[in-house]
């Protein structure tokens, strides 16, 4: 028995390609739309047993919010998300939002319609290969590009960690010298090296980049962690 269902996706051709291609095949479709955030406006007045709800873009902030509502307004209504291979975040943000499956959007026309009558019949419809996927990137996450604070970090000494902050503190060479214990010139051959590293003119330049790209804080915690040599 055919499905009485709605696609929206925020490419037009794609999901009018859908709506065809599941006409074909014995299905009622409601409607194809785009972009999906009316999605929620569409599915609250006509009431489908089924919404396709296709993003490229699955771990996006809001983009979930339209499945929020529906299932509000239209608990009835199973959501199926079409989306990339997705992130764990991606497939637990779409269940936390209301939805009722998830599928690949290369997934094959069968693949769509046994999502769709599982979740219309109350199942999750989510392939195992996509839950494994899923399961094994929380397991072992991928190392993720260290941010630009945290590279600038790696490349100090911990003498020029405490060197940048006694300079974001607008202490001079005599100050830090004597905080230190150490002598002027040894200061001085410090900051060059600091100035340096990070590819700036000036110890004004210096403080501005660490306090910009979050470098200050992380050079706080790395002084004053444990276990950090001095």
């Amino acid at each position: 028995m055919g499905v009485r269902l709605m696609v929206v996706d925020d490419h037009r051709l794609l999901a009018e390609a859908l709506a065809s291609a599941l006409k074909l095949r014995g299905h009622r479709v409601l409607a194809a739309a785009a972009p999906t955030a009316g999605a929620a406006e569409l599915v609250v007045s006509r009431a489908p047993e089924v919404c396709l709800f296709g993003t490229a873009v699955p771990a996006e902030p809001g983009v979930f919010d339209p499945i929020v509502r529906i299932g509000r307004e239209r608990p009835q209504v199973a959501v199926v998300v079409l989306g990339p291979v997705p992130s764990p975040r991606g497939i637990a943000a779409a269940f936390a939002a209301g939805a009722a499956g998830y599928v690949r959007h290369d997934e094959r026309i069968e693949g769509v319609e046994r999502a769709m009558a599982k979740a219309r019949a109350g199942e999750a419809a989510v392939a195992p290969q996509l839950l494994r996927g899923a399961f094994a990137e929380l397991l072992h996450p991928a190392v993720q590009p260290d941010d630009e604070g945290q590279r600038l970090l790696r490349m100090l000494t911990p003498r020029e960690v405490e060197v940048l902050l006694r300079v974001a503190e607008g202490e001079d060479t005599r100050l830090i010298a004597a905080g230190m214990g150490i002598a002027s010139s040894t200061a001085r051959t410090h900051v060059q090296r600091v100035l340096m590293k990070l590819g700036v003119g000036s110890r004004l330049e210096a403080a501005a980049l660490a306090a910009r790209t979050g470098l200050l804080d992380r050079a706080a915690g790395a002084a004053n962690g444990p276990g950090r040599p001095v």
